[in-house]
């Protein structure tokens, strides 16, 4: 896979003293001895981590941590003190942290865009004209800044509102004209800074799944900042969690539920619903562990069930009848799953059957749900070794 986004060992040090402060870095002292010391203030410390292209990692960590801190840096709206900030470019790889002002414009304009918390809408611009505004900047075509902030409009549920002004609309709809916004430059790296924050609980929830419906689509590069557990959780496809300007883990949002890096994490995660986050691939017991007769495997929980693979697909038995998995879930039939389905839509296809799940993997059975899986998803008591 693709890297678009990497910092390499990135410090960030705010004040006249910045350089001052560096070895007091490199000793692991904390930021209040830092600005103590040196009157500079520590933004982040040797961040280290890859964002894989089409994907979403999520910088989160209460507030003052340095999860905004790094963000800015990928568009040079923070500098870094010291490091490397390497951007996925047109013509190769851009190291942000050296690069000059041209370069720096061209990852604003081509490569990169940013969603603010706040919506950063002009109120003097029309919705069509907010829109458009940094193909504006860009010098494009009449034209195509108005074929483009239509079909963006449309992508955003926006049809007819392109005349509106900001305060016309609710927040939400704010907030989708800033995804529009950014979504409109094509840029492939998107910048989100707690974008949902301000807005309702459940306008937020809505907004998420419009976000992953459009990541399904386009398979743009996400990095979001938030302070929010069970948003990172679903959003993310891996987690760096933030204290104090360091990244104390970094890992899968499984990772960090199952195997937190330290007592902060642990507390973060303590009281967070596995539901949503584990998967079967993770809770399933793997097919080669289970006991076998011959070339049958024997379905743990329910012995009388039967696993048979074949080069023509799997078949099943109960009681010596040979059967054939069923399309839908049937109550005391086998069902089968992909991996990837979460704990919550385990839990409910098992209701439905009251029998195991079969997880299938590219048309072959790759391990099972039963009871004891799904139980210890339920009360985190999955090592999986994430």
């Amino acid at each position: 896979m693709s890297v678009a986004v990497s910092f390499r060992h990135v410090d960030v040090v705010f004040g006249d003293n910045a350089h001052e402060a560096l070895p007091l870095v490199d000793q692991g002292l904390s930021r209040a001895e830092i600005l103590e010391r040196t009157g500079a203030v520590l933004g982040a410390r040797d961040a280290t981590l890859d964002v894989p292209s089409g994907g979403i990692v999520v910088l989160m960590g209460l507030s003052g941590s340095g999860k905004s801190t790094l963000l800015r840096c990928v568009n040079g709206l923070n500098k870094v003190t010291r490091g490397q900030l390497l951007v996925e470019g047109e013509h190769g790889t851009v190291d942000v942290a050296s690069c000059g002002q041209a370069d720096l414009r061209r990852i604003r304009q081509h490569r990169v865009a940013m969603v603010f918390q706040q919506f950063a809408l002009l109120p003097w611009r029309t919705v069509r004209e907010n829109v458009g505004f940094g193909l504006e900047l860009r010098g494009a075509p009449r034209q195509e800044i108005d074929d483009r902030v239509a079909e963006m409009l449309s992508l955003v549920d926006l049809d007819g509102w392109g005349d509106k002004y900001a305060h016309e609309l609710s927040g939400g709809m704010q907030q989708r004209v800033g995804l529009a916004r950014a979504f409109a430059t094509d840029a492939p790296i998107l910048l989100m800074d707690e974008p949902f924050s301000a807005l309702d609980p459940l306008i937020r929830v809505r907004l998420q799944d419009e976000l992953l419906d459009l990541q399904e689509r386009l398979k743009k590069t996400v990095i979001f900042v938030s302070h929010d557990l069970d948003e990172a959780m679903k959003l993310g496809n891996r987690i760096a969690i933030m204290e104090g300007g360091d990244i104390v883990q970094f890992s899968t949002p499984e990772g960090v539920l199952l195997n937190p890096a330290n007592d902060y994490v642990a507390d973060f995660v303590a009281n967070l619903n596995p539901l949503n986050v584990l998967t079967a691939r993770t809770l399933m017991t793997p097919l080669e562990t289970l006991a076998r007769e011959g070339d049958t495997y024997l379905v743990e929980d329910a012995s009388e069930w039967r696993l048979m693979p074949g080069d023509d697909g799997l078949r099943c038995a109960r009681n010596g009848e040979s059967m054939v998995l069923p399309s839908s879930a049937t109550a005391g039939q086998l069902f089968a799953v992909s991996p990837e389905i979460s704990l919550r839509e385990a839990v409910e296809l098992h209701r439905l059957t009251r029998e195991p799940l079969v997880v299938m993997d590219d048309g072959r059975p790759i391990g099972v749900l039963c009871d004891t899986q799904l139980f210890d998803g339920i009360l985190k008591r999955i090592d999986n070794g994430a």
